[in-house]
């Protein structure tokens, strides 16, 4: 990518929409783009805040790594949004990993032009709070429903939340435009990957659920969000 293709995409994010262009050109000059294959890591939790990262392409999951050995994903990412901006702004070291989930491509920029650019211009610590407010409410929401929800009624809500960002509407029903594992899927709503290759797997033969190829298809969004608000065993 062009440092001028880079300037665009950057300039696209809402993020930097108050930015300068000669600012977001000139970030673009420094930016890196970095390609990883599904499951390496692109950051581990506690690794130095060296950079700030955008998905350009495929999906990143943000994962706390529990005492117990047990992986806890926080966040799906995909095209365009960022991570380990808080990290980076307060310069403490990553608190979670970063890890592909598919063959992804991230833009990273160094960290000392980042904090150069919040100190110029406030407006974007107060777009990086918006950003960090909305995913905060998204997380709470999760930690509730996995606090008092059953496993249906988290994985269904799990799905319509990721068909309603990136989904893509067909005749069949909207389409996840990615590879979600059975164990990402498991590790987002706090249950097992058994549990969910059962749950899955009925929801395919009750018609809940398509398959196009190795994606997902949600084929009854109704019955879906029924599951979801716990109006269905």
């Amino acid at each position: 990518m062009s440092p001028k293709e880079t300037a665009a995409f950057l300039g696209g994010n809402p993020v930097f929409a108050g930015i300068p262009a000669r600012d977001v050109e000139s970030l673009a000059a420094v930016a890196l783009e970095e390609a990883h294959r599904a499951r390496a890591y692109i950051f581990m939790e506690g690794d130095a805040p060296h950079w700030f990262y955008l998905v350009r392409s495929g999906h990143v999951k943000i994962v706390r790594h529990s005492k117990t050995g047990k992986d806890v994903v926080l966040e799906l990412l995909g095209p365009g949004e960022i991570f380990g901006g808080v990290a980076v702004i307060e310069k403490r070291s990553y608190p979670a990993s970063a890890q592909a989930t598919e063959p992804t491509v991230v833009l990273k920029i160094p960290a000392d032009s980042m904090i150069a650019l919040a100190e110029r211009h406030p407006a974007f610590i107060k777009e990086m709070a918006l950003m960090i407010g909305r995913r905060l409410r998204a997380a709470h929401d999760s930690v509730a429903s996995l606090a008092v929800d059953p496993v249906e009624a988290r994985l269904a809500a799990t799905l319509l939340r990721l068909a309603k960002r990136e989904g893509t509407r067909s005749d069949r029903g909207v389409s996840l435009p990615f590879h979600l594992t059975r164990q990402s899927l498991a590790d987002m709503t706090g249950t097992t990957v058994e549990t969910t290759i059962r749950i899955l797997s009925r929801w395919l033969r009750e018609g809940l659920l398509g398959e196009d190829g190795d994606r997902l298809v949600l084929t009854d969004w109704e019955g879906l969000s029924a599951l979801a608000e716990g109006g269905a065993d």
